[in-house]
């Protein structure tokens, strides 16, 4: 009998530790699970969903009706609450049990973001929160950096993206208000002397009957060093690599044309860290030519190009994220923990035509505890190569858009982030496109964005980089406004996205301008064993030559009639550029390269490629209006027309014979020099033009 009993008291002290207890969700459980890698790795317990109330436009209904790609993504708000005799908007009204998990905001217009922002969390109807935007979103209000940050700290404050991922739980309702005389209630959208205020809230819902213990000043002042402790932590990127004991496998190699190398690790573990260098003579083709394959007990759930992997895309650019970083060395690691059961796979594919060295290359890798909840980590890349971007449609409120595809997933599971690296083709914002995402079978996505820079944590398409965000990383900004190169990531944590059937991420391209880019994303996620993803290895693309100037795209594109958005700026001396849609002129395609703020003797210099050599008659059809210039046109080192007066009364078009010109073979040169400006020009002078035609004699 006392043998019976000494068993009975282990199976009870051991319910606890089986899941027998309730999981209670608070401050110091998300926080903890926060910065938990491990926890990363296993499905979510208690269960939860993600989805997100934001601004979108509310005309976007449904994919096969208009208004799928409306714009008017601002003050688009859930209601009106006057309750307490005042006029507060509702961002968000959320049903418990749950947790605000990331809140995004930017504003524009008058008194932009002062207005009082206030959350309120179960039946209180006093708020819990109260205060300035900013000052709660990215002051320290609520908390400290990075849990409450502004991006990137080098552009101006009123124009960045403001983040707060300080986890707010509530076990019956949270509703966010704000309050700004400067909204306008009959139109709250409108800019015209009203405030816009544009927002992303991601939030959890627990299943019924989850203990959830409410924010409160009194959790905050209880988990203040818990608070203290985890900002230190995700500042210095705490990798959790020393709480372990860790085993390394050797990856260096030199990887011929075309060949590979598989490494092997064998029986239950877990990969903690991924670290390597890469040296050739083409750097930018080798960090995109260079593929990581990883293969989890038979199952292939990684593909994609190192540079891409690690998060600066073919370009060798300093990162440092919780997940990622590049050093200024070059040196590239990851730090998802990636269990198996029995055996991983890790395949460096070398498909360019250069040798590379991969030096100081390793795996750390430690034991794992299998179970029921654990996940293989998976990472899809694929590049949608020179895709068209048919540009905005005047006079209309959205433009002939498309929906990107970045991954859809079957089986269980958790999304974990996405990054892109892209090639801009004009000199005009490429991003304006929404994310819409569906979870398991959704007809309409539980999170549909405000624009890609909103998604990725900044704002007004900024160049500007930020790099040493847990979260969020912006290493090169150089292709929102020019012909360059972007990268941009976002990593999640608390705002993972479970899925138990499937998911489907989709990203809006709606580009500002006509012509091509190179758009190519990558996916992170978790999956238990038998998720698929329809991402294939996409070897054509990582074959490719990767782009590093606009010919590189634009080169075959180009015909003997050839629009001005599709010129290559090969540089400019004074003034600015645009391509330029909203005019009331019946323009080819719709738009005309501009060139404006002009000084006497500022200088464009503009190129095309050929495939042959023929002599020409050249046509130009030029824009005229009151401040534009006359100049000089010099095609290939040959002046072909001085003193080209495009001073007219009121705005309108002119057709002008240039004369005969040899297009050579290869890149081609037009010069335009700025002779004078009118009078008139009281902000400096202008010059536009919307086509070439050669007229072959």
């Amino acid at each position: 009998m006392k043998r019976i009993n000494h068993w009975l008291l282990m199976i009870i002290l051991l319910l606890p530790l089986s899941g027998g207890a309730k999981e209670v969700v608070s401050i110091e459980t998300l926080l903890k699970e926060m910065v938990d890698r491990e926890e990363k790795a296993r499905f979510p317990m208690p269960s939860f969903t993600c989805a997100q109330f934001s601004s979108y436009d509310r005309a976007t209904v449904a994919r096969d009706q208009p208004g799928w790609f409306a714009n008017w993504d601002r003050s688009q708000f859930y209601g009106v609450d006057k309750s307490n005799g005042r006029t507060e908007y509702v961002m968000a009204d959320a049903q418990g049990p749950g947790a605000i998990v990331r809140f995004w905001t930017t504003f524009a217009g008058p008194n932009c973001g002062k207005g009082i922002l206030r959350i309120y969390i179960d039946d209180m109807t006093t708020p819990v929160i109260e205060g300035k935007a900013f000052d709660i979103i990215s002051g320290n209000l609520v908390s400290g950096y990075p849990l409450a940050a502004s991006v990137s700290e080098s552009t101006p404050y009123e124009q960045r993206g403001h983040n707060l991922y300080f986890p707010i739980p509530y076990s019956k309702r949270c509703k966010i208000t704000y309050e700004s005389e400067a909204l306008s209630e009959d139109d709250p959208g409108a800019l015209n002397g009203h405030e816009a205020v544009y927002y992303n809230i991601n939030y959890r819902t627990y299943e019924p009957g989850t203990q959830v213990i409410s924010y409160s000043a009194q959790q905050i002042e209880k988990n203040k060093a818990l608070i203290d402790k985890t900002l230190s932590q995700l500042k210095e990127k705490d990798r959790g690599l020393s709480k372990v004991k860790l085993n390394k496998e050797g990856l260096s190699t030199e990887l011929a044309p075309r060949s590979e190398q598989t490494f092997t690790i064998t029986g239950t573990k877990a990969i903690r860290c991924l670290s390597m260098k890469i040296d050739a003579p083409e750097i930018e083709q080798a960090l995109r030519s260079v593929v990581l394959e990883i293969a989890f007990d038979g199952e292939r759930t990684v593909w994609a190009p190192v540079g891409d992997f690690f998060g600066t895309g073919p370009r060798k650019l300093y990162t440092n994220t919780w997940y990622t970083s590049v050093d200024n060395e070059g040196r590239m690691s990851s730090f998802w923990v990636m269990p198996f059961r029995e055996k991983c796979e890790i395949t460096l594919h070398n498909y360019g035509s250069q040798t590379i060295a991969i030096t100081d290359a390793f795996a750390e890798y430690s034991s794992w505890k299998w179970d029921e909840r654990s996940m293989y980590f998976g990472a899809s890349w694929h590049q949608y190569d020179e895709i068209y971007t048919p540009g905005a449609t005047p006079g209309v409120n959205e433009a002939d858009a498309i929906d990107l595809n970045f991954v859809t997933l079957s089986g269980k599971g958790v999304y974990m982030g996405d990054g892109i690296a892209l090639f801009n083709h004009s000199y005009t914002w490429w991003g304006e496109g929404d994310e819409k995402v569906y979870v398991d079978g959704e007809t309409f996505p539980s999170h549909i964005g405000t624009g890609s820079e909103d998604y990725y944590g900044y704002a007004w398409c900024m160049p500007a980089t930020f790099t040493d965000h847990p979260f969020i990383a912006q290493p090169c900004g150089n292709g929102s406004f020019a012909p360059a190169f972007t990268a941009n990531t976002r990593l999640r944590s608390l705002d993972g996205i479970p899925f138990t059937k499937s998911i489907e991420f989709d990203m809006e391209l709606w580009h500002w301008g006509r012509g091509y880019m190179d758009y190519a994303p990558t996916t992170f996620y978790y999956m238990l064993p038998g998720g698929t993803s329809n991402i294939e290895p996409d070897i054509a693309s990582v074959e490719r030559k990767v782009a590093l100037k606009r010919s590189d795209i634009m080169s075959d594109k180009i015909t003997m009639a050839i629009e001005s958005e599709n010129l290559v700026v090969d540089s400019v001396a004074g003034g600015n550029i645009y391509y330029q849609y909203d005019l009331p002129l019946p323009l080819s395609q719709g738009m005309q390269l501009f060139w404006f703020g002009l000084q006497k003797e500022n200088k464009l210099f503009l190129t095309f490629r050929s495939d042959r050599t023929m002599d020409c008659a050249l046509i130009a059809d030029c824009l005229i209006a009151s401040d534009y210039c006359t100049v000089d046109l010099v095609f290939n080192g040959r002046v072909i027309y001085k003193d080209l007066n495009l001073y007219n009364a009121r705005l309108s078009m002119k057709k002008v014979n240039l004369g005969d010109v040899t297009v050579e073979k290869g890149e081609n040169r037009l010069d335009v020099i700025v002779k004078e400006v009118p009078g008139t020009a009281t902000n400096g002078g202008a010059f536009g033009i919307d086509r070439l035609e050669f007229v072959e004699k």
